[in-house]
This record gives C-alpha cells, structure tokens and sequence, in this order.
C-alpha cells in the first residue's frame, strides 16, 4: 500500500487572528478540567503539551490531528511538522492565550487521536508487575507514578473506572510522555476485575496501613514471580473491598512519627523494593 506525500508544510501553516476560530476547537479552554475531562474522550483525542511530550508521542505511533504554535517554535519542530499531513495552527502570543486559556511557555501542544484501548488479559500475559491505581483523582500523582512505573521496571498500570484519566495534560506532562511508553488499561469491573488479575497467576498486594501488613521488603524477599500493587486514593486510601479483597497488605517502614508519602513518592518506594530480579 503506497503512502500519500505531505502537503509542503508552507501550504498547511494556518495563521490564527481569532480566538473563537472553530478550527481550534480542539485547544480551546484547556484550564477548565471539568470540561476537558468530559469533551476529550468524547472526542477521541488528547493533548500532547511540549515538544519533547509531543515526539514521545509521535515515537510511539500514535496519530496527529493537528499542531497549534506560536511561530517561533516553527523551525525546530520542522522535522516533524513536515512528516504529518495535519495543519499547523500558528497565532501570536496573546491570541494563543486566548484560546487555551494560559500562556504556552512550553512550544508546541499537539491534538493527538487516542489510541486503541489495550485488552486486559493481553498486557496481563506479557507483564510480571504492574501498578493498579484505584480512583486516585490528581492528575500529577498518575503522571507521576507512570513515570516511575517507565523507570523502576513496571510492565503495566491498571486505572479504575474513577481513575484520573492518564492521557489528561497534567498526566502527561508530569510523566514527561512515559505514559506512552507503559502499556494501561481502563478496568471496567472494579473490584471484578480484581479476580483477573488474581487468575493471571499475579499476588495482589494493597499499600495499606492495616494491623496484618508486611513490610514492603519482606513482599519482596517472597520474590513473587507476578506482582500487583494496589495504590488508593489520595485521602481515603483503598476501599474496603479492595483491602478485603488482595491476598497482602504492605506498609512502607517509617520514621519520625510519619505514618505515610504521598502515593507517587509512595509508588516509587514500592516499585523499587520490589522490581524483578533476574
């Protein structure tokens, strides 16, 4: 199958004069989260915020819809503005502020079509540990925790059906675009799909402060060949179903009086101590 040119990219640069320009509808009002939240997945996109996040998608496969730049950020992005036959939408500074809502300090942000949902019980076949995050609500502590799940060896995270949405800006951009390295999955049947994860042959255990927890290093000196660590929320922690539900429940030791981090710090701590060795 042949693969159609681009359009010079002198042909697809769109200059931007009116902030309620319809073309740009995928930019416009991104402080407000409540709006983005709902309007992106029913759109089928996400937004790619900086260059380096905007490759890093781009590097994984997934598909452009357009570009939106001041035009100083035009030359060093050519390389991979000429490769996609999408329009580049390029504006001043106060028009661009106008559309979005705040100052792009970043380069570029690209409106990128979502990619295919994963199916659970393949990434769960071809993973030996993975994060599964019920209803953590911030979008910096899931940017966060993909991130060390890219760093510390986590082959997979599982979000609940009230989980942060991965793909948000905020998500993204904290994870610096590792969230398009780490395959995830959006379960549809929490605590259900629990049990799944439990018939892969995966020990389910709960960061939780409870009377029966081992320590995180004595999970680890079990060497289990498969591992789910279960994060809760921020505040609340794990529901009671959950808790009631996984096979190990795991404190991190700590000093000082203090009886618990923040859950990415948190996430970073477990996934250390328990990487796969060997």
């Amino acid at each position: 199958m042949s693969v159609s040119t681009p359009a010079p990219l002198s042909e697809r640069i769109v200059p931007l004069t009116d902030p309620a320009d319809s073309r740009v509808a995928d930019y416009t009002s991104l402080t407000d989260v409540a709006l983005r939240r709902r309007l992106e997945p029913e759109r089928g996109l996400y937004l790619a915020e900086s260059s380096k996040v905007l490759r890093r998608a781009l590097d994984a496969g997934h598909r452009p819809r357009s570009f939106f730049m001041a035009e100083k950020w035009l030359e060093g992005l050519r390389d991979v503005l000429e490769r996609y036959d999408v329009p580049v939408y390029v504006g001043s500074d106060d028009v661009l502020e106008r559309i979005t809502g705040f100052h792009l300090h970043r380069g570029a942000i690209a409106a990128m079509q979502r990619p295919e949902p994963l199916e659970l019980t393949e990434v769960l076949a071809r993973s030996r540990r993975v994060a599964v995050l019920e209803d953590i609500v911030d979008h910096t502590n899931v940017g966060a925790i993909f991130r060390s799940a890219a760093a510390l060896d986590v082959d997979a995270v599982l979000v609940t059906p009230r989980c942060a949405d991965p793909l948000y800006r905020r998500a993204v951009r904290v994870s610096m675009g590792t969230v398009f390295q780490v395959p995830w999955v959006r379960l549809e049947h929490w605590t259900a799909d629990l049990q799944k994860v439990k018939d892969a042959g995966f020990l389910t255990a709960a960061l939780a402060l409870s009377d029966d927890a081992v320590t995180v290093d004595e999970l680890a000196a079990e060497h289990p060949e498969k591992l789910a660590l279960i994060l809760g929320t921020e505040g609340q922690g794990l529901s009671a179903a959950t808790l009631h539900h996984a096979e190990r429940h795991v404190i991190i030791p700590m000093s000082h009086g203090v009886d618990s981090l923040n859950v990415a710090a948190a996430s970073a701590v477990a996934f250390w101590e328990t990487r796969p060795q060997g």
